[in-house]
């Protein structure tokens, strides 16, 4: 069970991917997180006993911004605004997303500027331990005065309010939290608005679409890797020197781990003279070109996801020491939906030059192998349908990679006047990877069946045991068979990034 120390500061992508996939993670606040919530919220309280004019915490919300709320009248501002607000829609969201959420919002109030309660925080770290989740509806995020909708069915449920899946089955918040002896939350002045202003519903989608990218990147190398062999491909273009002539880092990464990827390949040694083929297609020669562009690309976003996950995001800004609040946008998702959107494009670029190497392996004019791959072509059709497959998912992946950020919508009267949309291309993201898994590994499955076409010559050696690895799951193919099966077996491996772990370290 994993222990994370939060402290509103240095939250990383691969911290919070891999706490989603579990339950029961221990989060521990740091002491300095403490103390700085402890401050802003006296500053709250104070604020609150003086009547100050504070936005969202003495006023109503949005175009109601220039009522006056009495102090009386404030708890209940605040769960009308967590019950108004969860108004989401379609299918719930997954325990893993859920569960990033929870916790990139624990650490967004660790930075201490927004004025909430330890007591607020600590029952959501309670939740996480427990794998408490909310259950929250996927759709209603505008992706600007943060990710309202959602995280507002978030707050629900630590209020014991609507419902949540605990133990595996969907019960009465205030059922699973009396199970665990938390007590529901009660909201004080500005801890709604604390709760719901933020990124964490697209940043949540974010830090797990792009931990599992980094591992696809580098399986992408290898099934490329794998298909440049099977093609009798030259290595060549994957020259240290000439990388070195266009130093992108990306790509000379790339072109490094396809030196190393063919190295000891009995079959690039059995035509490495009198080859009459003076350059391959751009498919196999410009892997390192297009596969480095998309991880300078993933690199960018992880920057931009880095700082947002470890941000205050919320509105206003409390800023104890200088008694003062500040209102303003740290919510917008602007700087979150522009590198999502990129992270999809760059992924979808994967599958594309990805699915062009699978038909240069399944056609026959295109390469030396028989035509798609299969040795008793007529009776059999061998790969030939699983090329439309791929493209098919490649078609899918080129509407899904129109970007999200460029539409806006008003609401809130057009209080809110210019919305981001992350929330869309968070989304859509996430099943450009999954799509992109799909598209590798039917390159995985024909890249191999021409490997076997090839014996008794062997590929490089670090590519002995993917190849291998796949064999044990998915025969050679000899004669037609279902083959959803073999591309299911294909994409686990993918998913769960075996050919990076086979590999070895030398993988850049």
């Amino acid at each position: 069970m994993e222990s994370l120390l939060i402290d509103g500061r240095n939250l990383s992508v691969e911290q919070v991917e891999r706490a989603s996939r579990e339950s029961g993670t221990q989060l521990e606040l740091s002491s300095e997180a403490r103390d700085r919530m402890a401050r802003s919220r006296s500053a709250v309280e104070r604020w609150v006993e003086e009547e100050r004019v504070i936005y969202g915490v003495t006023t109503g919300f949005g175009e109601f911004a220039n009522v006056s709320i009495s102090r009386q009248q404030i708890e209940q501002l605040q769960s009308n605004l967590i019950r108004s607000h969860s108004v989401g829609a379609g299918e719930s969201l997954s325990p893993e997303i859920v569960r990033a959420m929870m916790i990139l919002r624990v650490n967004a109030l660790a930075s201490g500027f927004s004025g909430i309660r330890l007591d607020v925080v600590e029952t959501f770290i309670g939740m996480i331990r427990h794998d408490i989740l909310p259950v929250v509806p996927s759709q209603g995020s505008v992706g600007s005065s943060g990710d309202l909708v959602p995280l507002a069915h978030l707050v629900l449920g630590a209020m014991g309010e609507g419902d949540v899946l605990y133990h595996g089955s969907v019960q009465k918040a205030a059922d699973a939290l009396a199970a665990c002896s938390l007590e529901p939350v009660r909201l004080k002045a500005k801890e709604g608005l604390a709760l719901i202003n933020g990124t964490q519903y697209m940043t949540a989608f974010g830090s797990i679409v792009l931990a599992r990218a980094h591992r696809l990147l580098r399986s992408a190398d290898i099934v490329a890797a794998l298909s440049v062999e099977a093609l009798r491909g030259t290595d060549r273009a994957y020259d240290q020197r000439l990388h070195a002539a266009r130093p992108h880092p990306g790509q000379q990464r790339v072109a490094a781990n396809m030196r190393f990827l063919m190295e000891g390949s009995e079959i690039r040694e059995s035509h490495r003279t009198g080859d009459d083929r003076i350059q391959d297609a751009y498919s196999l020669r410009c892997i390192p070109q297009v596969h480095g562009a998309c991880r300078d690309a993933i690199d960018y976003v992880d920057g931009a996801m880095s700082i947002e996950i470890n941000s205050a995001t919320d509105n206003p800004l409390i800023f104890p020491e200088q008694d003062d609040h500040v209102e303003g946008g740290n919510f917008h998702g602007e700087p979150v939906a522009l590198p999502l959107d990129m992270l999809g494009i760059a992924l979808s670029e994967v599958a594309n030059i990805s699915e062009r190497r699978t038909e240069r392996l399944v056609n026959g004019s295109l390469s030396r192998l028989p035509r798609f791959l299969t040795k008793r072509g007529g009776l059999n059709s061998g790969y030939m349908i699983a090329q439309y497959t791929a493209a098919a998912i490649v078609s899918e992946n080129k509407v899904l990679a129109h970007p999200a950020s460029v539409d806006s919508i008003p609401t809130s009267a057009n209080q809110e006047d210019h919305n981001s949309m992350g929330s869309i291309a968070a989304k859509k993201a996430l099943t450009i990877l999954e799509n992109v898994e799909k598209v590798l590994a039917v390159e995985y499955l024909c890249a191999a069946q021409g490997i076997d076409l090839l014996e008794p010559l062997k590929p490089g050696r670090a590519l002995l045991p993917v190849h291998e690895a796949l064999r044990e799951h998915v025969a050679v193919l000899e004669d037609d068979r279902v083959l959803h099966d073999d591309l299911v077996h294909a994409t686990r491996l993918i998913r769960d990034a075996d050919p990076v772990r086979l590999v070895g370290d030398r993988l850049q």
